[in-house]
């Protein structure tokens, strides 16, 4: 533990009074390294391990000025084990590194999409989608990915990298057609994937008259702060799926609230806007 901080502080010292041109560029390609390594786990649960690890870090360095010498010592321990902690954990995503940096570009090109000005055709195309479907009673399961990268759901499905569009995503549900069961993943202004796995809710806590759609919609938004869009099959009912609830049926109204908050640059009201649906006619999958 000593050693640990001993470390810290000659690194310190070194860089307010050893610091010189070879040791900047040491540093910028080391940050340059670490900022690659945080794009490519951005997209998945691997961002959420970092960002633990490195809260762990910062309690660690508060414990250690406070003077908490147990917390201290478990927490510089983790981080002593830190290498073999890693490794362990992000193995997935350091396979995929390696694989990305052996057939891709170092510096590739910016791949930031218009979604300025395409916000009102894609609320428009979603509407359409969900009225459509409804009207015909065909299932449909839709993803919106939030703050929590869903790239380990997106995998398990037909990658698309489609933009959004009405009949594309009717095409998808479709009976009988090969991409109709599993849930489409979308991010941003794009369909990532079709087909896609999700994870069931506990059977005990919903509510008998879901089916599969509903009990993967509420169980994805157990794990995750993605908002799921949810057709019924059975009686064309459109719902929506956030923080374990489900809210029953969803008006067109509501969904046009919905998506326009949720691709508004000002996405704060969204929060508010969900806990509103969620009184009223809303059902807890938690009975």
């Amino acid at each position: 533990m000593d050693n640990f901080w001993v470390t810290l502080q000659n690194m310190g010292w070194n860089l307010t009074h050893r610091l010189g041109l070879v040791d900047i560029i040491d540093i910028l390609i080391v940050a340059f390294i670490v900022y690659e390594l945080l794009l490519l786990t951005r997209h998945t649960r691997g961002s959420a391990l970092l960002k633990g690890l490195f809260a762990i870090l910062v309690i660690a360095l508060l414990s250690n000025l406070l003077g908490f010498v147990s917390l201290n010592w478990l927490l510089v321990s983790i981080l002593q084990n830190g290498a073999v902690v890693l490794v362990i954990l992000f193995q997935p995503e350091l396979r995929k590194a390696l694989e990305k940096m052996g057939r891709s570009r170092i510096f590739g090109k910016n791949s930031m999409n218009s979604l300025d000005d395409d916000r009102e055709r894609i609320i428009a195309e979603l509407v359409q989608t969900a009225v459509d479907l409804s009207k015909r009673r065909v299932g449909a399961l839709i993803v919106f990915e939030q703050k929590t990268g869903l790239q380990d759901y997106i995998e398990t499905g037909t990658r698309l990298n489609a933009d959004i569009s009405a009949p594309l995503l009717e095409n998808i549900f479709e009976p009988n057609t090969p991409l109709h069961d599993g849930a489409v993943v979308i991010r941003d202004d794009q369909i990532m994937a079709a087909a896609c796995i999700l994870p069931l809710a506990e059977a005990s806590g919903v509510s008998r008259e879901l089916g599969t759609r509903h009990r993967a919609a509420v169980g994805l938004s157990e794990n995750t702060d993605a908002i799921i869009l949810v057709v019924s099959e059975e009686t064309g009912i459109v719902s929506l799926a956030r923080d374990g609830f489900l809210r029953r049926p969803l008006t067109v109204d509501e969904l046009k609230d919905v998506l326009s908050e949720l691709y508004s640059e000002k996405k704060g009201k969204l929060s508010t806007l969900l806990r509103n649906l969620k009184t009223g006619m809303e059902e807890s999958v938690h009975e």
